[in-house]
């Protein structure tokens, strides 16, 4: 196998020197900043290195936190043959080849570890041709996302491996990384460097332990030196060697809970314009698009509902356009929704009903079914009663009939209240009438 961490030697008239985010990657569990909650005392992750013995896993986590780098540590210290592909290039024949030449390796005496980058973006016959390897442990399955694992991973793969999340790095785990590189590296700490703006290299690097690694090693080579030789590195440095003026905005943080937080309120305001600007914030700093619009779906029903049914219609179309463009062109996707759901008539009757009847239920005890709704399916049932007297109201006029669809013994309550904007007003003006015919009050 490879060496995990050796850089490739190249003749002198060729050297390549790895990027300064692979020279300073981890060797051990013990040199991983964050993600304490995986790698602390009696976690779950630092407990498998301590015994050597490794399930399938999956890591989720936005990028530069460590998913590549611990399945890289976990190989090397198993000892397993390591072998890893990215899902955007790879495909179902390679993945049964893999899988061929692991259980040779098996019968041999040797396991097989096999890491996926972008798991997410296998497809499903993909994901499936896992199944059968993972069950049998042919191989130790290890697959990095971005995404939400239970959106974008089947169900089946899912219940065969222990799933893990990462979190952006702490300021605290930043700082201490990028002062160990600049300890440490050996190219690095040859040269005089003045980090001169801290809080900006945060800023723009967010928790993302590659994005700040690269903001220096970039930063360095525009730098300015001063008269003393030390290469100042300070925000305009950073900003222009990447190319980029990046708002505040910590994607783990308060930052990033507080502007979608005024994203959603401005949409329920119906201020489409205040919703484009938090909107335009978070794209620009880098927030996935598949959280914008899950977000906008739930909202679709949350926060305008029957007032406007087509709302949720054109939040999922969205959603579906956002996944399968990508950025930067799923921003005019985003856009569309945000200005339709922002305008259009709001009610949250539909989401509060749900709560009244959830309240009712957990009070209620048990409900039973009467016999006029219950489903007759054996001749046995129908002697029982179930079924009998069940009117149906397609034969009545209006398509309506007087009848009590409640539990037995449970007094009928009103938990939709309809609004009185958009099509809502319709359904409220017809139930209303019914309602009352039914003795059910109705709240004007």
């Amino acid at each position: 196998m490879e060496e995990l961490f050796e850089p490739k030697k190249n003749n002198k008239k060729n050297i390549s020197i790895p990027p300064l985010a692979e020279r300073m990657r981890p060797h051990s569990i013990d040199e991983v900043f964050g993600q304490s909650h995986l790698l602390g005392a009696d976690a779950p992750l630092r407990k498998f290195f301590d015994t050597g013995d490794f399930p399938s896993m999956i890591f989720w986590g936005p990028p530069g936190v460590g998913k590549t780098t611990l399945a890289l540590i976990i190989a090397e210290s198993s000892g397993y043959d390591f072998i890893k592909i990215s899902a955007i290039d790879s495909g179902v024949k390679e993945l049964r080849q893999i899988i061929t030449n692991a259980d040779r390796s098996k019968k041999s005496g040797r396991n097989t570890l096999l890491f996926i980058d972008e798991i997410h973006r296998f497809n499903k016959s993909q994901q499936d041709s896992l199944l059968h390897a993972v069950e049998k442990g042919t191989i130790t399955l290890i697959g990095a996302t971005t995404e939400n694992p239970s959106f974008e991973v089947n169900s089946a793969l899912l219940s065969r491996c222990q799933i893990y999340r990462l979190y952006y790095l702490k300021d605290e785990d930043i700082t201490q990384l990028v002062q160990r590189a600049l300890l440490t590296d050996e190219i690095l700490k040859s040269k005089k460097i003045l980090l001169d703006d801290f809080d900006f290299l945060l800023a723009v690097s967010a928790g993302d332990a590659r994005t700040a690694l690269n903001a220096i090693e970039l930063g360095i080579k525009v730098a300015r030196k001063n008269q003393q030789g030390e290469y100042i590195l300070d925000r305009p440095s950073m900003e222009k060697a990447l190319q980029q003026k990046t708002a505040a905005y910590d994607k783990s943080g308060e930052q990033h809970y507080d502007t979608i937080s005024a994203f959603i309120k401005s949409l329920r305001g119906s201020d489409p314009n205040a919703a484009l600007l938090w909107l335009a914030k978070m794209l620009d700093a880098g927030e996935e698009p598949r959280f914008i619009a899950r977000r906008m779906v739930v909202f679709a029903s949350e926060d305008i509902g029957n007032a406007d049914p087509d709302a949720l219609t054109l939040a999922v179309s969205v959603f579906q356009a956002v996944e399968l463009i990508g950025m930067p062109e799923c921003r005019i996707n985003l856009a569309q929704a945000v200005t339709y759901l922002a305008s259009c008539p709001k009610s949250n009757a539909s989401y509060m009903g749900l709560t009244y009847a959830e309240g009712a239920v957990r009070s209620a005890g048990s409900l039973v079914v009467p016999l006029h709704l219950r489903n007759a399916v054996t001749d046995y049932m129908k002697s029982e009663g179930y079924g009998t007297g069940y009117k149906y109201p397609h034969d009545f006029p209006g398509h309506f009939i007087d009848e009590n669809y409640f539990p037995d013994g449970f007094t009928p309550e009103q938990y939709y209240k309809p609004g009185v904007f958009g099509k809502e007003k319709l359904f409220k003006e017809r139930l209303e009438i019914l309602w009352e015919k039914r003795g059910v009050k109705s709240e004007k």
